[in-house]
């Protein structure tokens, strides 16, 4: 007669505090050494050393350096997608529907993100490579293009006259606009030879992109 294994025993235990916290610190090191040296030019030695942890380690908590890429990507997704999603029907509650409001639903939340942590300017590179990339295509089709479809449908329907393929390479390039002033603001300062405030370079993005979608 087999003897009946204590139901404690079949559980997977849960990670430790300590783990979860290494785990993260892996994943900040990841995601800085990426956006830095992009997939090619990291290497699993460089996030080791950028984390402080032996090797070994990286290769536990994120497996290769492609699974831990996509562990990076996938980290920040739903957080970014929760808020803008959240913007988007506060403002179809408080309309009016336009495109500004649409296009400020989709780009703000991003700088928002940013501006409590600066990982997130880490993030906005990777998102750059991957939107650039047909390697990493499925990764954008799973945690960005659901939410990109909602804006996508608010933004046809504010633009009745405009095809889908019209529509899609505006939305596109409004997108590069918001991730290139998202990771190289300080561009616009050596260019102009001034200072602007980021509020009114995120309004002058969303007019910029508005106009471009009317265009």
């Amino acid at each position: 007669m087999t003897a009946v294994q204590p139901q404690e025993s079949k559980r997977q235990r849960a990670p430790s505090k300590r783990s979860l916290a290494t785990r993260e610190r892996v994943l900040d090191a990841a995601e800085a050494v990426f956006a830095l040296r992009g997939f090619e030019g990291a290497t699993i030695r460089d996030i080791a050393a950028e984390a402080g942890v032996p090797v070994g380690t990286i290769h536990h908590h994120g497996g290769g350096k492609e699974a831990l890429f996509h562990q990076t990507i996938a980290r920040r997704a739903e957080t970014l997608s929760r808020a803008r999603l959240s913007a988007i029907q506060r403002v179809r509650a408080e309309g009016p529907m336009t495109l500004e409001a649409v296009l400020a639903a989709f780009i703000r939340p991003f700088f928002e993100l940013t501006d409590q942590d600066g990982g997130w300017r880490h993030y906005a590179r990777l998102v750059a490579f991957v939107s650039v990339d047909d390697r990493w295509r499925a990764l954008s089709a799973k945690f960005f293009d659901p939410t990109a479809e909602v804006f996508f449908a608010e933004l046809l329907a504010l633009l009745p006259r405009a095809s889908r393929p019209q529509i899609a390479e505006s939305f596109v390039f409004s997108v590069s606009a918001m991730l290139a002033l998202l990771t190289s603001r300080e561009r616009i300062g050596v260019l102009s030879g001034e200072d602007a405030a980021q509020e009114d370079q995120i309004d002058h993005l969303i007019r910029f992109c508005a106009a471009g979608l009317r265009g």
